[in-house]
């Protein structure tokens, strides 16, 4: 069965990848993109080259703009939410920019799907920043990585939830009520508490996109500055397990609807910011890369993975790219496509 999809933020990272992916199975979507983002107009270039300009549609508009959001929700039976202010560091110097973005730009989607008539199903792209800083959890400092001390699956989604920074703030306010929308008005939402995603189509900066920065910084001979010790943890997850993690999601709607999952790498695929990844980078790269030092940056957890369990037993969804796997994969794009950057 054919579906109308409407993807906000589409021409971004994760939007580009997943309307490709649509598209290719002849799915009808609507990409909605302000274009804020470096690269979305490169991606969106990209989708026309490789489909055409006519296997999609194109509305270029803002989340905030609650009158056009309400117009494109109309005709959809799925939408998912991609759009927002994605960096931390900018909601720190602009907080009210992030809250106008994240929290009443979802709130603005949330209503165009209640009132579209069609209860469409609704996936949110949150965040693990919503966890705050989880300082209550034990950790343990090992040679090249911190730990969990007792997590050993990871933060589940039973973790409280402690809202650290304004971009964890914004976030977790669009989390929460994409979660009580379903409660109250039935809508058939799910929330995703994504962690560090990476793959094509991604031009990651220094303040966001880790993984892509590092990568096309090591392969483009720009410098690279560590924040904090380097052994900061992080479980990552290639964007095609995360593709399969949506469509997981709806085709096993019944189940999934009003629910949270965590959508990491899980504790399989954990990799320190540093001090695991540069043996990695260098390895591919064939010579030593030079950092520079910094502090420690606000919000900046020393460990974070998923634990992606309660996804595995109910979506039937674990991811399938390791991480050695994906970095090379994406390590390949980077060198294939060093134009774009």
């Amino acid at each position: 069965m054919t579906r109308n999809y409407l993807v906000t933020g589409g021409a971004g990272f994760i939007g580009s990848n997943y309307v490709n992916r649509l598209v290719k199975r002849g799915e009808n979507v609507t990409i909605y993109d302000n274009f804020s983002r470096a690269g979305a107009k490169r991606n969106l270039e990209w989708l026309k080259s490789t489909h055409g300009e006519k296997s999609f549609n194109m509305i270029a508009a803002d989340v905030r703009d609650a009158d056009k959001i309400t117009e494109a929700a109309r005709g959809s039976d799925v939408i998912v939410h991609l759009a927002g202010q994605v960096a931390v560091t900018t909601s720190v110097t602009d907080p009210r920019s992030d809250f106008e973005s994240n929290a009443f730009g979802t709130f603005n989607v949330l209503e165009a799907a209640r009132v579209s008539g069609r209860n469409p199903i609704f996936i949110y792209a949150s965040t693990n920043k919503v966890y705050g800083g989880m300082d209550d959890v034990k950790i343990v400092e090992e040679a090249t990585r911190w730990r969990y001390a007792e997590l050993i699956n990871g933060c589940p989604e039973t973790q409280p939830l402690d809202f650290h920074s304004p971009y964890g703030c914004s976030k977790g306010t669009g989390d929460q009520y994409v979660r009580d929308y379903a409660r109250i008005y039935g809508l058939r939402s799910i929330v995703f508490r994504q962690s560090c995603i990476y793959g094509p189509r991604q031009f990651g900066i220094e303040d966001q996109g880790w993984v892509a920065w590092f990568v096309i910084a090591a392969v483009t001979g720009r410098p690279i500055t560590i924040y904090g010790d380097g052994k900061q943890v992080r479980d990552v997850l290639h964007v095609d397990d995360l593709m399969n993690a949506y469509d997981a999601a709806i085709e096993k709607i019944d189940t999934a609807a009003g629910k949270v999952f965590n959508v990491g790498g899980g504790p399989q695929n954990v990799l320190s910011v540093w001090a695991e990844f540069q043996p990695m980078l260098e390895k591919l790269l064939g010579k030593k890369i030079p950092v520079g030092r910094g502090d420690w940056r606000p919000g900046d957890q020393r460990v974070f993975y998923a634990d992606v369990g309660k996804a595995k037993r109910e979506l039937g969804w674990s991811p399938k790219i390791g991480v050695e796997e994906g970095i090379k994969m994406l390590f390949e794009w980077v060198k294939e496509n060093k134009n774009l950057f």
